[in-house]
């Protein structure tokens, strides 16, 4: 079996280019690190390293291992952070990763029935957008993640060790001035907005903004984008442009000059919960995703 040690010494070596350099770099000596790589040397059965003049060069079977390495120290250091998580999780303290819509808006309603009923339990806010946030829980970073996804997107390939829990669907909506003409509508067809500008939202959102008003025949002319709901919601009011944006922005649309209409033909993003299939039986975890569910449901509808 390969020693950690020696593999994080090996990437070191490969990294910084010299017995020297990685010496300096893990805080060893120079021998001490030689002595290293003899020893993995001896663990895998071929030289890893040749001499080329005063240069030293990966031989083939280098080049393999160097490939792997990190890899081999990623998969440890995942599995170091998720260890220490378990221990976090059994003292009652839970890291949340969630978008911001859903930060400003689901988490909230679900803390509030949570602290009321269970105020031992500690929670821990993350904010990214998708796919950092499930990337974080891969990595041990987070203890649950919140995603979302639109119809026909290619979805990533999860491992087997991270359990999906749907919490709601939610329907996208067009960011209107007050003043507009539409404004006065229940809900608003896309192709009537063909000529208007836009202001366009995170990536995801984007692409699946663009694959809509293609359907419908035009392309947008977007004049500005932002991964920034209050941004956004100023750059609408002050006239710059329109912008799609989900129902769940509409909770706390910031201002008195913009509202929010229904957006035709309908579109929806699924939004979900991610865990490790290990700690759901965890009661911290369990808790936070109970709590997460019931606010999803309670905007079913809504």
């Amino acid at each position: 079996m390969l020693d950690s040690r020696h593999i994080r010494t090996f990437h070191e070596v490969v990294s910084t280019g010299s017995y020297t350099a990685a010496a300096r770099s893990l805080g060893y000596t120079q021998p001490a690190v030689t002595q290293q790589i003899r020893a993995l040397e001896r663990e895998v059965g071929v030289p890893l390293f040749a001499r080329d003049g005063r240069r030293m060069r990966l031989t083939e079977a280098g080049e393999s291992l160097a490939r792997h390495a990190e890899v081999i120290l990623g998969n440890l250091g995942a599995a170091k952070q998720q260890l220490q998580a378990l221990a976090r999780l059994r003292a009652g303290r839970v890291r949340v990763c969630a978008f911001p819509s859903a930060n400003a808006t689901l988490i909230p309603e679900a803390m509030a029935g949570l602290m009321a009923d269970h105020p031992e339990i500690r929670v821990e806010l993350q904010e990214a957008e998708p796919p950092e946030s499930v990337n974080r829980l891969l990595a041990g970073e987070c203890d649950i993640a919140l995603s979302f996804s639109y119809p026909g997107m290619l979805r990533t390939e999860l491992p087997e060790e991270v359990v999906e829990v749907r919490l709601m669907e939610d329907l996208l909506t067009v960011l209107l001035p007050v003043g507009h003409p539409l404004a006065r509508r229940h809900a608003v067809r896309l192709a009537e907005l063909s000529q208007a500008r836009w202001i366009a939202g995170c990536p995801r959102c984007r692409a699946t903004f663009l694959h809509v008003c293609a359907d419908q025949g035009f392309e947008p002319d977007i004049v500005v984008t932002t991964d920034d709901n209050l941004a956004l919601q100023s750059l609408v009011a002050a006239g710059v442009g329109l912008a799609v944006a989900p129902s769940l922005v509409l909770s706390f649309l910031s201002h008195r000059q913009v509202t929010g209409r229904a957006l035709e033909p309908h579109v929806r993003r699924q939004v979900s919960a991610y865990v490790l299939r290990d700690h759901l039986a965890l009661p911290a975890t369990a808790l936070v995703l109970e709590g997460l569910k019931a606010a999803g449901a309670a905007r079913i509808g809504c």
